[in-house]
């Protein structure tokens, strides 16, 4: 099995785009935009609410504050996400297209039922709570640090101390 990409050139290119990020959002939109992603997601929801209930999106001061529109956190989501993971897994040899990842199927087998619930509910959570919380793990995480936030390095460290435990009881970790 590949061991995939460095940690350290993964940490690299992330804090690389970050800055890029900020660099690009203010030359040319005037400030800068610190790297995230539920935002995208709320953009398409108010898109899509905007197209079965126009009325309702103007009257909501949540779509005031969040346009929805496409925008280039929507474009990085929606289209720079899947290409880089395709690229990355493509350059590894590790792309196999497959409804049940074997990972998961050595855990919990091939209900591809159960796969498709707890992967939606997983996402749905997710992106509630980012919002709950005013921003997702890249936002409040690499953004957060690399501004010296205490809440962005508290955020980091509650991702670890929740989520390793996590993985190790949901995945058995087998010796």
């Amino acid at each position: 099995m590949n061991k995939g990409w460095s940690p350290y050139l993964g940490g690299f290119l992330t804090g690389l785009l970050l800055v890029v990020s900020v660099v690009v959002t203010q030359k040319f939109l005037g400030k800068p935009k610190y790297l995230g992603t539920s935002t995208a997601y709320v953009r398409i929801a108010g898109l899509v609410e905007k197209s079965l209930s126009p009325e309702a999106v103007e009257r909501l001061s949540y779509y005031q504050k969040y346009a929805p529109k496409i925008d280039w956190k929507v474009a990085l989501v929606f289209v720079g996400v899947p290409c880089g993971a395709l690229l990355a897994a493509l350059k590894n040899g590790e792309f196999r297209p497959h409804f049940i990842p074997p990972r998961w199927e050595e855990s919990f087998g091939k209900k591809s039922a159960l796969r498709a619930f707890t992967a939606f509910l997983g996402g749905f959570l997710i992106i509630y709570g980012a919002r709950l919380a005013g921003g997702c793990p890249s936002g409040h995480g690499l953004s957060g640090m690399s501004q010296l936030s205490l809440s962005g390095f508290l955020t980091v460290m509650g991702f670890f101390l929740g989520g390793i435990p996590l993985a190790l009881i949901l995945y058995r970790r087998r010796r």
